[in-house]
């Protein structure tokens, strides 16, 4: 029996898809399920996605598009970070994945196989408009366009780009990305092109081009903008494997780092920073985290319970003393993230993201899929 639980809401997560989708229009969307979609699992994520109409999927790598190609036969899907080598490349050709290429090197890769297969490959192109990670600059890009056009061994299919603030909807960068992507576009007419992910969807207009490319807020997390409030996808929860009573001045966990100000009744949950709850969330005596002075709560009982010390590896202790005596016993979960707690919440306590927190979780979490109320399997 595993000490946490993850719970993943597959409906709630095609909802989301669909209410991406009805934003993006009159563009498609598609789904970045990179990071094992985002540590829910590919293998559950994806058909859900398929089945709620989503076509097209984003991966980081090959390895991740092999398995998405597993459980998606007919979907077209895009690996990120480009065919990398040519035994990379030859995965990609074997399972009809359709690299995004991100350098001079990647297209000469890709121009190789594609004329050892004998046939014409299709390709994404990345150009780099602004945030100076991977992408082909404007001029690089423009070489593979009219008269130095690639051979007929790779077709550019897509033109994508990525915005660096599109959480932040008044950031003058935002303009500029798009005034540089419009000259990439012009570069290759006719061509479908991608430059909005989940924040992206909801600055509207001409960032939707063709395509657009969610990814946190399918998984219920929020990016800021206005207009849309993702379902919960994910609700983590710690088994509470001890409750014990500490009296007023005494100490809890590793370096003492914090004295109980009043008697007190402590829950100690089976879930720690090996499962990937960062031990910056913890109650106390962590110096380097200085935005949420008070550490994570916890959710049990219909009420918020605080950490109290430092998250260990494998425990994390939360004062339960405001529930009544004996409220909370072993064998309870204790909400770490989910509806009564936003992920948002949970991963500004430790000074991070939803993105750091959700695909940081371990496989020591046991998963349990539903639909709604529903148990899979």
């Amino acid at each position: 029996m595993a000490g946490g639980v993850l719970t993943i809401d597959l409906t709630a997560l095609a909802d989301n898809w669909r209410a991406l989708a009805r934003l993006s229009a009159p563009a498609e969307a598609a789904a970045v399920v990179k990071a094992d979609a985002y540590g829910l699992g590919i293998e559950h994520a994806v058909p859900a996605l398929a089945e709620a109409g989503c076509r097209r999927f984003f991966v980081a790598l090959p390895h991740e598009g092999v398995r998405v190609r597993a459980v998606a036969p007919e979907a077209t899907i895009y690996v990120l970070s480009g065919p990398l080598g040519p035994e990379a490349a030859a995965v990609l050709r074997e399972h009809g994945l359709v690299p995004v290429l991100n350098s001079v090197r990647d297209t000469a890769i890709w121009e190789a196989e594609g004329w050892l297969d004998g046939r014409q490959l299709p390709a994404a192109l990345h150009v780099d408009t602004g945030m100076n990670r991977l992408g082909m600059t404007l001029a690089e890009a423009a070489h593979f366009a009219g008269e130095n056009a690639l051979t007929g061994a790779v077709e550019i299919a897509l033109l994508v780009s990525h915005l660096a603030c599109a959480d932040e909807p008044g950031h003058p960068l935002n303009a500029r990305q798009l005034e540089v992507f419009r000259q990439a576009r012009q570069l290759f007419p006719g061509v479908e092109a991608s430059l909005a992910a989940s924040s992206g969807v909801l600055l509207g207009g001409d960032y939707l081009c063709e395509l657009t490319r969610p990814g946190i807020e399918l998984y219920g997390g929020m990016t800021g903008g206005a207009g849309f409030a993702p379902r919960t996808v994910v609700t983590a929860q710690a088994r509470v494997l001890q409750v014990r009573k500490a009296a007023r001045g005494e100490v809890v966990g590793y370096g003492a780092a914090m004295r109980l100000a009043r008697d007190s009744e402590l829950a100690i949950a089976g879930a720690g920073y090996a499962d990937g709850l960062p031990r910056a969330a913890s109650g106390a005596g962590v110096p380097l985290r200085a935005s949420v002075p008070g550490g994570a709560t916890g959710f049990i009982r219909g009420q918020r319970v605080p950490v109290a010390g430092r998250i260990s590896m494998d425990l994390t202790i939360f004062d339960v003393t405001g529930l009544g005596a004996d409220a909370v016993a072993p064998g309870d979960m204790i909400e770490l993230f989910g509806p009564n707690i936003p992920i948002e919440e949970a991963a500004r306590a430790a000074g991070t993201i939803p993105y750091e927190l959700l695909t940081g979780l371990s496989r020591r979490f046991h998963r349990v899929y539903v639909r709604g109320e529903v148990p899979l399997g």
